[in-house]
């Protein structure tokens, strides 16, 4: 199935689509049948503390870490045996929270980087474009990545996965580390991506981040999920949030 034709799936249906997918490191057993889904422009937020299982189950999800049981299905094709450069050429965006920028380019070069194609029904992004959602980065095209802060390479990595043009974005604790400044910035960007379609399925600690940016959570811990529903819905169980979120 080409990526074309993976895109024509009905519109209730999922975009993303994990079913009880279990994923090891070596001999480890890390995640247990976690299953999840999002759909086109929802902004879904996997929640936990750390080690729970967040950034595999997105490492699982990217095929970066392949389940050894359950599938994973994006745009309506199954997804989980193929690699993770043909996954993100099918429109699945994915930014690690290691970053990962290369310190020796400049910003726009870090951009090229992860420029493909314009992809139907989403954004086509530039540099201009990039600029009006990161403001940071416009001010700085030809500042090598190893000179930016924290906060502003955290940025690029978001912004040279958004030129990949994704129809689905994975993010890895994007508010990690940086300055509550950047968050706000971070806060704004995503909820553009979502005006504009772009799917969002982020991993977080910050439950205030999480509740300013989410439509629906799903708690993990241990490597299972504990809860899904939406966002008031988690608000309002001071139970769930006391016993897997709070430190």
């Amino acid at each position: 199935m080409t990526a074309m034709q993976g895109s024509m799936i009905s519109a209730d249906a999922p975009m993303l689509e994990v079913s009880g997918i279990h994923s090891f490191y070596g001999q480890a057993h890390i995640l247990f049948d976690v299953s999840l889904d999002v759909r086109a422009g929802e902004v879904v937020v996997l929640l936990g503390r750390n080690g729970a299982g967040k950034s595999t189950t997105l490492k699982s999800i990217a095929g970066l870490v392949r389940p050894r049981e359950g599938s994973v299905r994006f745009m309506g094709e199954a997804i989980e045996r193929r690699q993770p450069f043909e996954i993100a050429r099918r429109g699945l965006g994915y930014v690690p929270e290691e970053r990962r920028i290369f310190t020796e380019l400049t910003v726009l070069e870090n951009l090229e980087v992860g420029r493909q194609p314009a992809r139907a029904g989403v954004p086509s992004w530039d540099f201009e474009k990039i600029g009006k959602l990161f403001p940071n980065l416009a001010e700085m095209p030809d500042r090598p990545g190893g000179r930016m802060s924290g906060g502003e390479q955290q940025m690029l990595t978001i912004a040279r996965t958004l030129m990949g043009n994704p129809l689905c974005i994975l993010l890895d604790e994007p508010s990690e580390g940086v300055a509550p400044v950047i968050v706000d910035q971070m806060a704004g960007a995503i909820a553009e991506l979502k005006r504009q379609g772009v799917a969002v399925l982020l991993s977080e600690q910050n439950l205030h981040f999480a509740q300013e940016v989410g439509d629906r959570a799903y708690i993990i811990e241990k490597g299972r999920i504990r809860f899904q529903g939406s966002m008031d819905e988690l608000r309002a169980n001071d139970e769930v949030r006391a016993q897997y979120l709070a430190v």
